[in-house]
């Protein structure tokens, strides 16, 4: 038997753009919404599994600590309210917040859908509006407005270039109808190619973690990880106090705050608790302790309670 999220339109897996739904589409009732395969959970607000990522979200209001900001989005995570919509408990990286937290991974499309019983300005009047795809750039834990440990994700709208299929268009012929086509303004950050650059080169492009040194035919390659991250709501600074110099590897356990640094550098590994030695250090290359104290305070308790020490969380 097929459930909530099994159901789909023949050749549409549920990610993505659906068929037919244009965007700005507005919908009468999750009802609606459901039958159309644009958001397939009568209830819940997150719609997808741990294993393959979140298909689509809904932006009601909810939750006090959601934050809607037009071509960007701070969304909360699913779990610990009570019947009465209070905060009552912490979240838990499961269901629709492991989904969540699995596309910002796989860097999939997530369908955002806008209801009118938000308080923003960019909530429809009436019924609930398909506002097209959206991507998942961060995630983190944070203590909420009434004190309970909440996931918080940023998603970012995603600009005419980067949407899927995105294909030149056949020139028009004779006696056909070109369609109308809309210019979105999607605002981004730009990060600085200075800085990364500057401390790449300071450190040899050589991981500060692992030692690593890659060699390819075009010469070194290393990346620059940022301690405490540009987008809303962190607002790092994009300097050389704020960035590593990491490997591929080590860049992505460091984002999602699997490895955490200490103010002495010490570097402890948050899926077994070990301990990989002091972060490697270049001249003229300083770290920022309050950034760090930063990462720490935004990833190491929430990442406890996705290994394993935290309870289970019903969806509601």
């Amino acid at each position: 038997m097929l459930n909530d999220t099994d159901r789909a339109t023949p050749a549409f897996d549920g990610f993505g753009a659906v068929p037919g739904i244009e965007v700005g589409r507005v919908f009468a009732s999750r009802r609606a919404l459901y039958d159309a395969v644009v958001h397939r959970q009568l209830q819940a607000g997150i719609c997808g599994t741990e294993k393959l990522g979140a298909q689509s979200i809904v932006v009601s209001g909810g939750y006090e600590d959601d934050r809607d900001l037009g071509d960007e989005i701070i969304y909360t995570g699913q779990g610990g309210r009570s019947e009465s919509g209070q905060q009552v408990r912490d979240q838990a990286l499961t269901l629709g917040n492991a989904a969540l937290a699995t596309s910002l991974t796989t860097g999939t499309p997530v369908r955002v859908i806008r209801g009118s019983k938000g308080d923003s300005q960019y909530s429809p009047t009436a019924g609930f509006r398909y506002d097209g795809l959206f991507r998942v750039e961060d995630c983190w834990h944070d203590h909420g407005q009434s004190g309970y440990l909440v996931w918080r994700y940023r998603l970012a709208k995603l600009s005419t270039d980067e949407l899927p299929n995105n294909k030149p268009q056949p020139r028009q012929l004779a006696g056909q109808e070109v369609p109308t086509r809309l210019e979105q303004t999607v605002q981004r950050i730009v990060r600085s190619t200075k800085v990364a650059n500057y401390v790449k080169q300071a450190h040899d492009f050589t991981c500060q973690v692992c030692g690593t040194r890659l060699t390819t035919p075009t010469g070194a390659y290393a990346e620059a990880a940022h301690i405490r991250a540009l987008g809303r709501p962190h607002n790092g600074p994009d300097l050389a106090v704020n960035v590593l110099c990491l490997c591929p590897n080590h860049h992505t356990l460091f984002d999602f705050g699997m490895l955490t640094i200490a103010d002495d550098l010490t570097i402890t590994d948050r899926a077994t608790g070990a301990n990989l030695g002091r972060l490697r250090e270049a001249r003229g290359h300083q770290i920022d302790e309050a950034h760090l104290a930063y990462h720490r305070e935004h990833h190491s308790q929430g990442w406890k309670h996705a290994l394993g020490d935290g309870a289970s969380d019903a969806e509601d």
